[in-house]
């Protein structure tokens, strides 16, 4: 009875629409989030959900390396890892962005990419190790930093590659330059939840993909002014989180995943030359900048920032830094009493080597548990060797307990 159904999951939706909006405090006519807007969402998500569960795919275990076709085992690494990020490779596998998509252009890089997880994930394969080539030339095409046979940076590739499939992707129109967005009166007393809110529409307006659903988060910036003591706060979008390695840890230990999140989003001092302009005094003038995260995203990457310029040269940091396998707490990082927010590692992107010259792997988790993905080698891994001095990339996905999430 599809009419009993749908009758179900409407009231469904308007009982959480009513309590969210009744929790929240929002008022109907609010700028950020109205009732409609909320109910339409809800209702989208509900039936998107639904519709999800109708397919069904027959995969394989994914077991299959990447053939290395000139230095690119940073893109083997990369590939392997987000091949790992099973609502990424469903929503691949089953075509779902030809749907979606704005634009009428082919998404020549999609369609490349996606080809590379159905072999790697083919019921029928053997072992045989999965060409990425054509997939690589097409990259180089969008990308022709990455052309020639030199040795490529992991974290830089990932984001280029995430930066263009989401292009391609886009669910909204493209459009020409956008007018400038009305902007709040000077020193508008507005609450912060409402104005990242705010912020976030925008943003969602003119960039919006399943890129964006899974691994775009909201970063809080907050400037305070030593002169006026007025407090200024900004938004930026990110895909990913570069975590500064301290020297050593502050219990005296070993370095931890904690240590690096503490040192990113601690009090930094800014003196004049580096401080921006302060809004209320009209000038630069000595303060303190902090940075939380306002939104989580359902997959977090974390990027452990080993290497560095030194005053002579290039270099890279061999610190061993600790890291959870799962229940990883992201709650103190963000706003206040927001409670634990659980991460769960699915995947580790490894850099072995020097500055100038190294190789990378990833480890991937499977139902059966951890696999070493070195190139076209695949092996089982124990978990006791996960964390070691060549872990760069960290990739995380939001434990089931933490969906009550505010979005």
């Amino acid at each position: 009875m599809p009419g009993a159904g749908a009758t179900t999951v409407e009231n469904s939706c308007q009982a959480l629409c009513r309590s969210l909006v009744s929790h929240n405090g929002l008022q109907q006519d609010s700028v950020d989030i109205s009732k409609s807007v909320l109910y339409t969402s809800l209702m989208g998500l509900l039936l998107v959900t639904d519709k999800e569960k109708e397919v069904s795919l027959s995969l394989g275990n994914g077991q299959v390396g990447l053939l290395n076709v000139g230095n690119t085992c940073f893109l083997n690494a990369v590939v392997q890892c987000l091949s790992h990020t099973e609502s990424l490779r469903y929503y691949c596998l089953t075509k779902a962005y030809q749907k979606e998509m704005g634009s009428s252009k082919e998404p020549k890089l999609m369609n490349a990419f996606t080809q590379v997880l159905a072999d790697l994930w083919d019921v029928n394969r053997t072992d045989a190790p999965v060409n990425p080539g054509k997939f690589y030339n097409v990259f180089k095409e969008s990308v022709p930093y990455f052309s020639g046979y030199s040795q490529q940076d992991a974290q830089e590739f990932l984001r280029f590659l995430l930066d263009r499939l989401h292009s391609e992707i886009n669910r909204c129109l493209p459009k020409r330059a956008a007018s400038s967005s009305p902007r709040e009166p000077p020193y508008a007393k507005i609450r912060i939840e409402e104005e990242a809110a705010i912020m976030w529409k925008r943003y969602l307006e003119r960039d919006d993909s399943k890129i964006v659903d899974l691994f775009s988060g909201q970063l809080r910036s907050s400037l305070h002014c030593s002169v006026c003591s007025h407090y200024s706060t900004t938004f930026d979008v990110f895909c990913d989180l570069s975590l500064p390695i301290p020297k050593r840890s502050v219990s005296g230990g070993t370095v931890s995943l904690k240590d690096c999140l503490e040192l990113f989003s601690q009090e930094e001092k800014l003196d004049r030359d580096n401080a921006p302009m302060c809004e209320r005094c009209g000038k630069r003038t000595e303060s303190t900048k902090r940075l939380t995260i306002q939104r989580f995203p359902k997959v977090i990457v974390l990027h452990l920032n080993r290497f560095a310029m030194s005053r002579y040269s290039f270099c890279k940091s061999t610190v061993s830094v600790s890291f959870p396998l799962t229940q990883l707490d992201l709650g103190p990082y963000g706003p206040d009493g927001i409670g634990p927010v659980l991460y769960n590692l699915y995947a580790v992107c490894n850099h072995s080597g020097t500055a100038n010259m190294g190789h990378y792997t990833a480890y991937c988790l499977e139902e059966s548990g951890w696999y070493c993905y070195n190139d076209a080698r695949v092996t089982p891994i124990s978990e006791s060797h996960i964390q070691s001095n060549q872990a760069y990339v960290l990739f995380y996905q939001l434990d089931s307990s933490s969906c009550q999430l505010k979005k």
